[in-house]
């Protein structure tokens, strides 16, 4: 495994001046892939597995931003939840109210996004409208002070019709800007993190400001699409 430093550098030229941020997905990538990225000056790290990650964080630089990508069991956070800068793939009031349990007992305040499910494929996490309505509309929202709602999370179908993929991303950037005037204590949505290796060029042209890369970086894994 070895990084495209060629690929990498062109990808940030494109991003940096749309000011676009790029999360590297590092999952099974051994530290010193990562710190090889890290030195070229890559400082955001997404990762999909709990001990992996806890691992990682353990053994390289500490002004890395480590983004928690995967599906977060409630039962899981605590482990995390005393580093991981943002906490991509939240989908339910449950798992708010957990991070939030940990960030009071950490002291700090944990950033999170709202994953919507916009692909048609059933294997996708995520919220749909109505659960989305029902975490925005709880009354007990305003009382989680340790967590902060940055903004939304989603995944296109896994295709090659980019139609599909197109207004499948469009959904999600309009259900965004829908959402995009709520500004409480816990609520600042900012962030809206779409597009992976086989789609981010289609997000970016939809609105998304965070892309999540993996394999036109590191090279091909079993998802290719990541």
């Amino acid at each position: 495994m070895a990084v495209n430093k060629e690929g990498y550098k062109k990808i940030m030229e494109a991003l940096q001046s749309k000011n676009i941020n790029l999360i590297a997905v590092s999952k099974i990538q051994p530290s010193a892939v990562i710190k090889t990225l890290y030195d070229l000056g890559q400082k955001d790290f997404g990762e999909n597995y709990v001990q992996e990650l806890i691992e990682k964080y353990n053994t390289l630089p500490k002004d890395i931003q480590w983004h928690y990508i995967g599906h977060l069991q409630t039962n899981k956070v605590k482990y995390i939840a005393p580093f991981a800068s943002l906490i991509h793939g939240v989908d339910s009031f449950k798992l708010l109210k957990e991070i939030n349990k940990e960030g009071n007992k950490n002291n700090r305040i944990i950033n999170c996004l709202l994953q919507i499910h916009i692909a048609q494929e059933e294997t996708k996490f995520g919220l749909n409208e109505d659960e989305l309505d029902d975490i925005f509309g709880n009354a007990d929202l305003k009382k989680l002070k340790n967590i902060t709602i940055s903004g939304f999370m989603g995944m296109a179908s896994f295709t090659e019709d980019e139609e599909k993929i197109r207004n499948e991303f469009r959904y999600l950037k309009t259900l965004f800007n829908s959402y995009r005037q709520l500004s409480t204590e816990n609520c600042q949505l900012t962030k809206l993190s779409m597009g992976m290796s086989a789609d981010y060029k289609i997000a970016i042209e939809e609105g998304s400001n965070m892309v999540r890369i993996g394999s036109l970086i590191f090279g091909q894994r079993n998802s290719p699409n990541v």
